[in-house]
């Protein structure tokens, strides 16, 4: 799915300059964009459109300020023959902002991209649903801690809808898992010549392969009936005991095959944060626990580990870990990936976890806070990877913030999505794109 544009005039007729840069912005966003006939801005921009572009800002705008107004969609400001604004718009620009009028300047034409590419996802994502497999919520292993998630509560589903534009589908866990199991061994060896030596393994039984092969060909087999899907989620953990298996492998193969976004836990929230970085941006992106060392015991006791990395200013630093490891991260988004046997004892004896890693430096940590208008968003640095034997967390990562206690009193949830490099600046150009909002913490 690709954005659909509609170009602006502001004189009585369209202009050379007009002309002159609607053709630039046709071939820096050839493939990116469709683009309806020119459309003079007191005229009705017609259906289907996600965004309208003033090519030529000129002087009249500062007589138009109603005109402006009175527009629906989001007002890009692409002037220059770059793909960018041009400086000489900045007068222009702070005349109509503080008029009641927000446009969107970007200062590169990868900047262009970003809002072609989050105009996309918001487009989709009114045609998108979620699936999320799950039965007896909070019923089954560690109910203490599964009991106080906000992605189950029917509000949280309900937002999700009415903010994004996202159907969520609630579907069993245990109907998948049958499903699962009736998959038949010639469908999983199919399955698998498909993906075999692309596959890093290590010490993972024959049995537990199978299995893992098993729960991605039915989840394959469900998307292929759904459609239209673009992230998908299991209560793995608290209803362990529901699948001989985990879905880790599965979330990878999909995501590599389908670039279907997965959610550890059915994390509504995570799933869709995930899908607004990564499809917007084209960063990776992956969800984890975060273990702030302000917590102490509270954390260490969690990932069974007896002390955090040494560190200074460790009210500073977060170890990040989930699922033994880590966390869930597809190959294609890693620098280091392996699939292993099972390190928690809530799963099955063949159920499977991921060891992979991400590039260390500059790293985002972000999601959307209950309300479902707002991105948290903290710049972080990934310092170091440590490693502990005989605990919960063979292989995790350290971050570094610039204010712990802040931080933490201000973080949206125990999982957060982490995406390479500091786009913090990129979360800015877009979120209003998505009708969203950026808080700091």
């Amino acid at each position: 799915m690709i954005p659909t544009f509609a170009p602006l005039f502001l004189d009585e007729e369209p202009t050379a300059p007009f002309h002159t840069q609607l053709d630039h912005l046709k071939r820096l966003l050839d493939g990116r964009v469709a683009w309806t006939d020119p459309v003079h801005i007191d005229q009705p921009v017609g259906d289907g459109v996600d965004a309208v572009v003033v090519p030529d800002l000129n002087g009249r705008a500062y007589r138009m300020v109603e005109s402006f107004r009175r527009l629906e969609h989001p007002i890009l400001v692409i002037t220059s023959e770059f793909g960018t604004v041009s400086m000489w718009d900045w007068e222009i620009r702070d005349h109509l902002r503080r008029r009641g009028v927000d446009t969107v300047a970007p200062t590169s034409l990868a900047e262009s991209y970003d809002i072609c590419r989050a105009l996309a996802a918001k487009a989709q994502m009114r045609v998108g649903s979620m699936l999320a497999y799950q039965d007896d919520l909070g019923a089954g292993m560690q109910p203490d801690i599964f009991k106080r998630f906000y992605w189950w509560e029917d509000e949280c589903v309900d937002l999700v809808t009415e903010k994004l534009g996202v159907s969520v589908e609630h579907r069993s866990f245990r109907e998948l898992a049958a499903r699962a199991a009736a998959v038949s061994e010639s469908r999983v060896d199919e399955a698998w010549r498909r993906w075999e030596g692309r596959i890093p393994i290590l010490d993972l039984s024959p049995k537990a392969r199978v299995e893992a092969m098993r729960l991605y060909v039915a989840l394959n087999d469900e998307l292929d009936e759904t459609g239209e899907v673009i992230a998908a989620g299991i209560n793995c953990l608290n209803e362990s005991a529901t699948s001989l298996t985990t879905p880790c492998l599965a979330w990878n193969l999909l995501f590599e095959d389908r670039g279907i976004m997965w959610g550890c836990e059915a994390d509504l929230t995570a799933m869709l944060t995930e899908y607004i970085v990564h499809k917007s941006l084209d960063v990776p992106v992956m969800m984890s626990n975060l273990y702030p060392f302000l917590l102490g015991d509270a954390a260490l006791k969690h990932e069974r580990i007896p002390y955090f990395p040494e560190v200074d200013h460790p009210e500073n630093h977060i170890r990040v870990a989930h699922c033994g490891f880590f966390g869930g991260v597809p190959q294609s988004l890693a620098t280091q990936w392996t699939l292993k046997p099972k390190v928690l004892g809530i799963v099955g004896d063949d159920a499977h976890a991921i060891d992979a890693r991400i590039a260390e430096g500059a790293t985002t940590i972000v999601k959307l806070t209950s309300t479902l208008d707002t991105l948290a968003v903290a710049p972080a640095e990934l310092t170091m990877f440590a490693q502990y034997d005989n605990s919960d967390c063979l292989n995790g990562a350290v971050l570094r913030v610039a204010d712990g206690p802040s931080f933490v009193e201000r973080l949206p949830s125990h999982h957060m999505i982490l995406a390479t490099g500091d786009i913090t600046r990129r979360l800015d150009l877009i979120t209003p794109l998505l009708d969203l909002e950026v808080e700091r913490i």
